[in-house]
């Protein structure tokens, strides 16, 4: 039981389970943590939402997702952070120390920021509509502007904001942030408590500095979380949906797991999966692999 003390599965990767179900196979599953996405929050309210999460004995070791702060005009600029307010007061109360941050892509081509991510017709891209182009520099101060603005309420409440880097092929749509690096120098005017990374495999494993950023990420003390999940090919035809099972893709979880050890993260591990044929898979057999690929290629390396 042991290998699994550290493993949590997040909501995104068994989709269409609701969020009762999601917990009791986590615990019948025999683990200790469970990332949460805030639809399936909302599904049921917040306050039911945190009154299953304690009778569920689980730990929140994340919530997914705040972000989307590219906007140019003031109106969505003020929604953004009413939104990210919102998500910090959720984590709060639901015990999460973080919020995973997406940040948005260029302002006219970002999906809308209550979007669900995968499944028909969910993180669609928005209207397209003049709201400031695709000026990806001015969209990246946009960013850094936001964060600034939210930090000071993220300490109030005691929220970590983790920053994550999406692979470039979503950088039109989703995050203009693309490499551990760049989310490292975003972070970097703020206090440690406040605002961390996250090094998720699928958006980071072909970044050829990612050993150096892992281990500047660790001697700067901002590594707040590890997912994991493998890059399949072919692309699915929806790029979203290219994530699998650790060892069906590309990446060297031995690699990157001993660089993340070496950095001094011995926090909970993630698996994120957005794939259709898994989620049409029964969830516990979804949880079952989950957790023999994770012992098999994942935990021997984070030791």
């Amino acid at each position: 039981m042991r290998t699994f003390e550290k493993l949590s599965i997040n909501t995104a990767t068994i989709k269409k389970a609701s969020l009762a179900e999601a917990l009791d196979l986590s615990v019948a599953a025999g683990l200790k943590h469970i990332g949460l996405w805030r639809d399936k929050v909302a599904e049921v309210g917040l306050e039911t939402a945190v009154e299953m999460v304690k009778a569920s004995g689980l730990q929140v070791s994340s919530l997914c997702r705040g972000g989307f702060l590219t906007a140019a005009e003031p109106a969505g600029q003020a929604a953004a952070l009413e939104d990210n307010k919102a998500a910090i007061l959720e984590a709060k109360v639901l015990g999460a120390g973080a919020i995973i941050m997406v940040v948005g892509g260029l302002p006219d081509f970002s999906v809308a920021p209550g979007a669900v991510d995968g499944g028909a017709g969910e993180g669609a891209a928005a209207p397209a509509v003049p709201s400031g182009g695709k000026d990806i520099v001015l969209a990246r101060r946009r960013v850094a502007d936001r964060l600034a603005e939210l930090v000071p309420f993220a300490l109030e409440h005691g929220v970590r904001l983790v920053l994550e880097a999406l692979h470039p092929m979503y950088a039109a749509d989703r995050a203009v942030l693309s490499t551990l690096g760049q989310a490292l120098d975003l972070a970097a005017p703020h206090p440690v408590e406040a605002v961390g990374v996250v090094v998720d495999t699928f958006h980071v494993w072909w970044d050829p500095a990612l050993q150096e950023q892992i281990a500047r990420a660790g001697a700067e003390g901002r590594i707040a979380s590890y997912q994991v999940c493998d890059f399949n090919l072919p692309i699915a035809a929806d790029a979203l949906l290219s994530r699998g099972f650790m060892g069906d893709g590309v990446i060297d979880f031995a690699s990157i797991g001993r660089w993340v050890a070496g950095a001094g993260y011995d926090g909970v591990v993630e698996v994120e999966i957005f794939n259709d044929d898994i989620w049409n898979l029964p969830y516990a057999d979804v949880i079952d692999t989950v957790k023999a690929r994770y012992a098999d290629l994942v935990a021997p390396h984070l030791r």
